[in-house]
């Protein structure tokens, strides 16, 4: 039962801490523990990065720039 639900919220998850953690270097648990200690620390204001975080990602084809090579001008 709680697989499931483990397996349900991870699957849920944007995956912000995980992209995160790939970056920099970090276990995503440590990364994980931390967003929760600083949630509790700051009264829930990591939770507004990681919904911007979370956008960027889901949208990130969007924000990319187009390079065009030569032969394209």
């Amino acid at each position: 039962m709680i697989d499931r639900i483990q397996a349900f919220f991870e699957k849920q998850a944007f995956g912000v801490c995980g992209w995160l953690g790939d970056k920099l270097g970090i276990k995503t648990s440590r990364i994980r523990l931390y967003f929760i200690y600083l949630s509790f620390i700051t009264l829930g204001s990591p939770l507004i990065l990681y919904l911007i975080l979370a956008f960027l990602l889901e949208h990130k084809d969007l924000f990319k720039r187009k390079r065009k090579t030569f032969w394209e001008l």
